[in-house]
């Protein structure tokens, strides 16, 4: 059965005020820098290949060489365009011989059906993480940001984000950077709303003042 996107403006205010009712931290937060709005994507392939082209890149940058590539593929970003497109092409697109190689690897993956693209909206979030991080280039942070903003669902917690480690540490007030295995064992008493917390912690890392 497909699982709904979840993932709404209307959810992540009603989970936020709900945490904002047990923890002091999160209300605080919300009166800084409001609610985050929902950065909802397209279920698709292409919303994958993104993923991949924006690996440590600013948005903007991401952006800039995402639509190069479309040019270089020739408009739709899709597994046969991406493997018919010469490598040089996209070197000159701007995507480095590792993330080509990343591509190339997700695009044979889901035109074999290693990878089944189609069906992950009816598997759970750890099935889907499975599927995902099983493709060459493709770890927990991608899989992470597939389930939030293309499948919308509502419990995900993205501690290998460094915006949200940060971001969390400050609004929990942690006077030190939190590392990963911290953000996550702490990360839990949010449950099941960390979806909508991550998207506070990108929101307060990028908006509150220091």
């Amino acid at each position: 059965m497909r699982r709904r996107f979840t993932l709404t403006d209307a959810h992540i205010r009603k989970a936020l005020d709900a945490l904002a009712a047990d923890h002091a931290e999160v209300r605080q937060a919300i009166a800084q820098v409001g609610y985050p709005p929902s950065r909802r994507r397209e279920h698709s392939f292409e919303s994958l290949a993104r993923i991949v082209v924006g690996q440590q890149l600013s948005t903007k940058a991401a952006a800039t060489i995402a639509q190069r590539v479309d040019e270089a593929v020739g408009g739709a970003l899709q597994p046969e365009t991406l493997l018919a497109t010469a490598p040089d092409r996209l070197r000159a697109a701007g995507l480095s011989r590792q993330k080509i190689g990343y591509l190339q690897s997700l695009a044979e993956a889901v035109l074999s059906g290693a990878l089944p693209i189609e069906t992950l909206p009816q598997l759970t979030d750890d099935e889907v993480e499975a599927a995902i991080t099983a493709v060459r280039g493709f770890g927990r942070w991608s899989a992470h940001m597939y389930l939030m903003f293309s499948l919308g669902r509502s419990d995900i917690w993205p501690s290998g984000d460094l915006a949200v480690r940060v971001g969390f540490g400050r609004i929990m007030g942690w006077s030190d950077r939190p590392d990963e295995k911290k953000v996550i064992n702490e990360g839990g008493a949010f449950s099941p709303y960390r979806s909508a917390l991550a998207l506070l912690c990108w929101q307060f890392y990028s908006e509150a003042p220091l």
